[in-house]
């Protein structure tokens, strides 16, 4: 089984996780049944390794993480991957996989335009 594991920077305010856990709800109802966790890098829990190991205790044997991150930083750049190479090695038995930093998709900066300018006045 394949599964998607979402990964967002993380903050001290609880509040602020809302939309990511929004995104994973509509994903788990899109995905075909596909499991999705919601992993955080700092500030929240699960930290990555234990997204992964959620989704390993579901049967995943490929996890592929997508980076809910604007543009590919530091964060995406030097710390996603150490935190890949960790997991990897703690879980021999799951591919483990990334894509591009979602804001770094056409359709995702497209997006932010537009509804960008339906909050201004008309």
């Amino acid at each position: 089984m394949h599964g998607i594991l979402l990964f967002a920077h993380g903050a001290r305010d609880p509040a602020w996780a809302t939309p990511f856990h929004t995104i994973a709800a509509h994903m788990r109802q899109e995905s075909g049944g596909r499991p999705v966790a919601l992993a955080f890098l700092e500030l929240m829990t699960p930290n990555l390794e234990a997204g992964v190991a959620e989704l390993a205790a579901q049967g995943c044997t490929a996890v592929t993480v997508v980076p809910l991150f604007l543009g590919a930083g530091g964060h995406v750049r030097r710390d996603l991957p150490l935190l890949l190479d960790n997991a990897r090695a703690h879980f021999p038995g799951v591919e483990i996989a990334t894509t591009a930093a979602i804001g770094e998709l056409d359709a995702v900066t497209l997006a932010i335009a537009r509804a960008a300018l339906t909050l201004l006045p008309a």
